[in-house]
């Protein structure tokens, strides 16, 4: 038998323990799929005690990251703790000793990357991590590999799951944001403090991997625009599912003539789109290519053992192959969300009187905003909820629009932007 492939894990919590489980649990056909066995050396993590899926021999842990770090017989490290500090010095640690990495860690990816893979290719040592987006869902390998071939036009993505919760809940059940979201905390679905989830950092740092592996462009965090679904109520989920609509959070990257499009943002979609059909705490990715046309990855988007499938097949694949050299990055103008077109979903309480819809109208016809319909939904009092859905117009003049309309005395509020996409 050849001798073992051996593994250092640092951070044992939800990810770490079931990247634990999925080795052992399979590692009879692990074995057999890469011609020798992958054992464990060593496990460091701050908290030795607290409770997890699984259990290992004591003497393979430490809280000593340096136990693993210098271990000569450890070829491939697994960061899983998540974060920035101390992950990014770990990584570049384990990089400067010759050792491969896996890590799952998005945040470090989306905002280190480009400094972590050139420390790996001048040490040719590889940095995989599929488990940075979707969980168990195929993708970074997918978009380097088997769809290599296509010029990639444009990925949208469901990729947080408490947010698909929270919102799923909120148009299946009709209940409020902040009942499903207490709701999301109970069952684990969320930190104590949600705000990564709903306020669209985490699918920030998803969105810029994406589109960084999708075009080979350079990305900067800083250069993605985003926002969550704090917003987003009852009124604007029963006001577009009346319309045909169901309210997603997308993570979307384009290619286009102009640049690239790059942001997080509430988004409605045609209840007919496949995306539509994700519910729950699942995660979908769509991608469209120029040649395979249009594909769609579909499952759990977190989790201990979902996570751990995808980090243990990139173990897999470096036990198999050695070096794999990384993506090489572009410089690409990224378009600023101003210069982005789109339709428009708009909700406005106005007064219930004579002119309104004429005051508005003149505003939008100012700024060179065409609507496409416009409906009054219902009167509380002498307040008139007004919802709006423009054509295809830039989002500069939107903006505009919008900010000329706030004085008004015929707007008494604009309780809702939310932007509409994937129709055909």
């Amino acid at each position: 038998m050849k001798e073992p492939i051996y593994i250092g894990l640092i951070g044992f919590g939800t990810v770490g323990s079931g990247v634990v489980k999925v080795l052992q649990d399979n590692a009879d056909l692990i074995e057999k799929r890469v011609g020798q066995p992958i054992k464990i050396k060593k496990i460091a993590d701050k908290d030795l005690a607290r409770p997890r899926i699984v259990s290992v021999e004591p003497g393979l842990l430490t809280t000593d990251v340096n136990q693993v770090l210098n271990d000569p017989e450890v070829s491939i490290i697994v960061e899983a703790i998540g974060g920035i500090e101390p992950a990014k010095k770990i990584i570049l640690e384990a990089i400067g000793k010759g050792k491969h990495v896996v890590t799952p860690n998005k945040e470090v990816i989306a905002k280190h990357g480009e400094e972590i893979f050139k420390a790996a290719e001048k040490m040719q040592v590889s940095v995989l991590f599929e488990g940075s987006v979707g969980g168990g869902i195929p993708i970074i390998r997918p978009l380097r590999i088997c769809l290599a071939a296509n010029r990639i036009k444009e990925v949208h993505g469901i990729v947080n799951g408490t947010t698909n919760y929270i919102l799923s809940k909120m148009h299946i059940e009709g209940r409020d944001f902040e009942e499903v979201l207490a709701e999301a905390k109970t069952k684990g679905y969320t930190e104590a403090d949600p705000s990564s989830d709903i306020d669209g950092y985490d699918a920030a740092y998803k969105a810029a991997i994406l589109a960084a592996v999708a075009f080979g462009a350079k990305v900067k965090l800083e250069d993605v625009y985003f926002e969550g679904i704090r917003k987003i109520n009852q009124k604007d989920i029963s006001y577009a599912k009346e319309m045909g609509y169901l309210i997603k959070l997308l993570a979307i990257a384009k290619e286009t003539r102009e640049g690239l499009e790059i942001r997080v943002h509430p988004t409605l979609i045609p209840q007919e789109h496949p995306l539509a059909s994700v519910s729950g705490a699942f995660n979908a990715i769509y991608v469209k290519g120029d040649a395979v046309g249009e594909v769609m990855f579909y499952g759990e988007g977190a989790g201990a053992m979902p996570t751990g499938s995808a980090v243990v097949g990139d173990i897999i694949e470096i036990a198999k192959k050695g070096f794999i050299p990384p993506l090489h990055f572009e410089e690409k103008k990224v378009r600023k969300i101003g210069e982005i077109s789109g339709k428009y979903y708009i909700r406005i309480q106005a007064p219930d009187k004579v002119g309104v819809l004429a005051a508005i109208s003149s505003v939008f016809a100012e700024k060179k905003v065409s609507i496409a319909a416009v409906a009054q939904k219902e009167t509380v009092g002498q307040v008139a909820h007004i919802v709006i859905i423009t054509h295809i117009t830039q989002e500069k003049a939107i903006q505009e629009a919008l900010s000329k309309m706030k004085g008004l005395p015929e707007v008494l509020e604009i309780s809702n932007v939310i932007r509409v996409g994937l129709e055909s």
